[in-house]
């Protein structure tokens, strides 16, 4: 690859989003990534979370964009993408202490989103955090005009696509044994959700 892909949203949201996990993962030692896109995330995060070890991954075909960030970055405790695709049922090796996901859950079909939540939760260990950053809506409602305006291109592009409910989530989440426990407002009218994995501290 003779450049590297660059995605401009990816870079401005780093910084808040980075304010986010450093306290989320701040007692946490593995993370997988689902979907690193880019892996402009990846080498972001890398040099400020030194405690973590950051597992990428992705389809094959984005590999090689993540790939030549990585070979760049040089970061010890990022590691190559492997590959993973919800709907084909691939299971990365675990268990980790955490997992991260930004912009994912949107773009994919509902049932892609399920899938995804059944991974998190197998590979989570017990009191494990699941991070995932993009849109959401609360109550049946949008927070902005510009949200439901967005939704509405999601679905003309592909109807599978589409902003998803906060509460829906939350029942695919507690099917798999976690819990919503943290949420937080991002700058350009994005979300972050935090759930843990019910262990032997918070199931009491």
């Amino acid at each position: 690859m003779d450049e590297k892909p660059f995605a401009p949203a990816t870079e401005r949201n780093s910084q808040p989003i980075l304010d986010v996990i450093r306290e989320e993962f701040r007692s946490r030692g593995s993370i997988l990534e689902i979907g690193s896109g880019t892996g402009q995330h990846a080498v972001s995060f890398g040099p400020e979370l030194g405690h973590l070890v950051w597992q990428t991954s992705d389809v094959a075909e984005n590999h090689a964009g993540i790939l030549a960030w990585l070979a760049e970055a040089a970061l010890p405790n990022v590691s190559e993408p492997v590959v993973l695709d919800v709907l084909a049922d691939t299971m990365p090796s675990g268990p980790y202490d955490g997992v991260y996901s930004a912009n994912t859950a949107h773009i994919m079909s509902f049932a892609a989103v399920e899938k995804m939540f059944l991974l998190v939760a197998s590979v989570l260990a017990d009191d494990g955090v699941f991070v995932l950053y993009g849109p959401f809506r609360q109550g049946g409602e949008f927070n902005t005009l510009s949200n439901a305006e967005f939704h509405r291109s999601l679905r003309q592009r592909d109807p599978d696509m589409g902003i998803r409910h906060l509460e829906d989530l939350d029942r695919l989440a507690a099917a798999g044994g976690m819990i919503r426990v943290r949420s937080y407002a991002m700058p350009a009218n994005n979300h972050i959700a935090v759930w843990v994995k019910r262990g032997a501290r918070n199931s009491q």
